[in-house]
């Protein structure tokens, strides 16, 4: 992607995906974010005297032997979350059957969060990787990191085309220190990732958001068709306008799928589908208010 573009046209994409993040979380998913995510837990705010209701382990006994009166301790919410941007640039996700491939859908959507996070003073961090770990950049605050973060997302070429979610989930697992919201960002051709993901999501909050063409549901009757694989480079032709092939290959995708939907279920992981072609914005924006209500 990067040799086809100049530095100049790469920056200009860039831009416009800020633009269009920029607002989308200002007005769309500001207060959404705000309420969906927690940080990492209280810190003291101040002592005021007991009132009915108020918890009783949360009276401060030295203060009310002080003031011989009852006093309690006040918290407020840590705010502040580390927020990973885990991106798979593997060859798969050069696919595009429409206006967008799958990274350029990546990059708008790490963008979109990115923002989202940036605007709740939350710290924003990168994890490019294919089939290992290609570039981390840690956590950091200002606009800075999201657009480099952006940036590295369109530019970045993978010296192997394949993918490990699970040499991502590892080395995540090895490097972040304190609990961290890690948004995965896959199309998920992968196996074997069952055990370190879910060994992730035990440690961290993960969201998953499984990229996917509509051409990967349903393939349309065309003839004969060369299909290649992006990541191994092996070819097939199969014939389309044979029904059975069509509905093999259609169900083979949806019972992936329904598959990966009961894995991030059993592991306690969000996830919402993002298609190349369609708006996502309505089910992310369902997702982040299912985990506000979850939080009352």
């Amino acid at each position: 992607m990067a040799e086809q573009e100049s530095i100049e046209e790469i920056m200009k994409r860039v831009r416009r995906l800020e633009i269009r993040a920029r607002r989308l979380a200002r007005e769309l998913f500001s207060g959404d974010y705000h309420s969906s995510f927690r940080g990492q837990g209280l810190d003291f705010d101040e002592f005021r005297e007991y009132q009915a209701g108020d918890e009783v382990r949360f009276i401060d006994w030295n203060v009310t032997a002080r003031m011989m009166t009852p006093f309690v301790r006040k918290f407020r919410e840590e705010r502040e979350l580390a927020v990973i941007l885990a991106v798979d640039i593997s060859g798969s996700t050069e696919y595009g059957s429409h206006h967008f491939s799958k990274r350029e859908r990546a990059a708008e959507l790490a963008a979109l969060l990115g923002f989202s996070a940036r605007f709740n003073g939350d710290k924003v961090g990168l994890l490019l990787f294919a089939a290992e770990p290609l570039l981390y950049l840690p956590p950091t605050k200002g606009s800075h990191s999201v657009l480099r973060a952006v940036r590295e997302i369109l530019t970045t070429k993978p010296p192997d085309c394949g993918t490990s979610i699970a040499e991502a989930a590892t080395f995540l697992l090895q490097t972040l220190k304190r609990k961290g919201l890690v948004f995965l960002i896959s199309d998920f051709v992968d196996w074997g990732f069952e055990r370190p993901l879910g060994a992730l999501a035990r440690q961290h909050d993960v969201i998953a958001l499984p990229l996917l063409d509509p051409l990967e549901k349903s393939i349309p009757d065309v003839g004969r068709v060369a299909l290649r694989d992006p990541e191994t480079g092996q070819e097939v032709i199969i014939n389309t306008s044979n029904s059975n092939t069509r509905m093999g290959m259609a169900k083979l995708s949806k019972r992936y799928r329904e598959g990966l939907s009961s894995f991030f279920k059993k592991h306690g992981i969000d996830s919402v589908s993002v298609s190349t072609r369609d708006d996502y914005l309505a089910s992310l924006h369902q997702l982040f208010q299912r985990r506000a209500l979850r939080r009352r």
